[in-house]
């Protein structure tokens, strides 16, 4: 018998918490609205000013069953084929990923991601008056 998990909703980007907006700070408090009332189902996820710490409840998976990819700032958890459960989620946060900068482990059936923000790029060019 086969159990698959999902962590998130199969199309996070209709969830308010995962539309990008100019308005950051407003993002990231829906972000943790949703955060605060999914508590409950297998995973936690909380900030400070430089990281994003997942947490997910993945009982009897090894690490060597499980992959993570990192695109921009959209995370994607998925488990091989061969592991007792399947699990995949993918959740698109407020801001990119600085992978280099970002660690997992998984220790007692819980796999912990710390996440790096990346620092924005400004692109602003500043105009001479003449």
């Amino acid at each position: 018998m086969e159990l698959t998990m999902f962590f998130a909703a199969s199309h996070p980007a209709s969830h308010p918490a995962f539309a990008r907006s100019s308005n950051n700070a407003q993002s990231l408090r829906t972000l943790h609205h949703l955060l605060d009332e999914k508590r409950s189902s297998g995973y936690r996820v909380t900030q400070d000013e430089h990281a994003y710490s997942l947490q997910f409840d993945v009982p009897g998976i090894a690490k060597e069953q499980l992959s993570i990819g990192i695109e921009g700032s959209i995370v994607r958890i998925e488990s091989q084929p061969d592991a007792p459960r399947t699990y995949k989620a993918a959740y698109e946060l407020p801001q990119d990923i600085d992978v280099s900068a970002s660690d997992a482990r998984l220790e007692n059936g819980v796999l912990t991601l710390k996440l790096a923000k990346k620092a924005p790029v400004s692109n602003v060019s500043n105009l001479t008056i003449n």
